[in-house]
């Protein structure tokens, strides 16, 4: 168990200064495209993980980025959200047989179409309360709903290669 913790700290620390050191710092498309690759440390907690301990990790996720981009909640409140929708989204595309206990997420378990309508749902949910609670109106709205796309399909790329990345070749030819 305690592991299991320290993994997912160490994800979320690698996946928070990743996300403001790097990524924050890149300028795709002239800001049309900004890739959040935080909300892997999210989407990857295990099926079972209690809904406040959840909701804690989403908030303190986004509180971090926050600090980097100095967003004062933004990122907090997205994250928040997603946290907030991941269990239902979870319950939403549940397997025929259910998930198994301290089941993660991942493209290796449940396969890739699974993984892109999971992750890619709770993705447009986070981009796109983070864009337009950005703006606070909705007047570009057509400029908005291009970056909440563009950026949510460049996530969703971001996070498939993650997911193909953590597990070793050995891993991905036995499952």
């Amino acid at each position: 168990m305690i592991g299991v913790v320290a993994r997912n700290i160490v994800r979320i620390v690698f996946l928070v200064l990743l996300q403001g050191l790097i990524v924050n710092r890149l300028d795709l498309w002239q800001g049309l495209v900004l890739p959040s690759v935080y909300l892997f440390a999210i989407l990857m907690l295990p099926v079972n993980t209690p809904r406040l301990l959840l909701l804690l990790i989403g908030f303190a996720t986004g509180a971090f980025v926050d600090a980097f981009t100095n967003t004062l909640g933004l990122h907090a409140s997205a994250s928040l959200l997603v946290a907030y929708f991941q269990p239902h989204i979870l319950r939403f595309f549940s397997p025929r047989d259910g998930y198994e206990a301290g089941q993660r997420p991942t493209v290796k378990d449940l396969g890739l179409t699974w993984y892109l309508s999971y992750a890619g749902a709770l993705v447009l949910i986070h981009h796109t309360w983070l864009f337009f609670m950005e703006l606070m109106r909705l007047t570009p709205f057509f400029h908005t709903l291009g970056k909440i796309l563009f950026s949510s399909l460049a996530t969703l790329v971001l996070l498939v290669l993650g997911q193909y990345l953590i597990y070793s070749p050995s891993e991905r030819r036995s499952g």
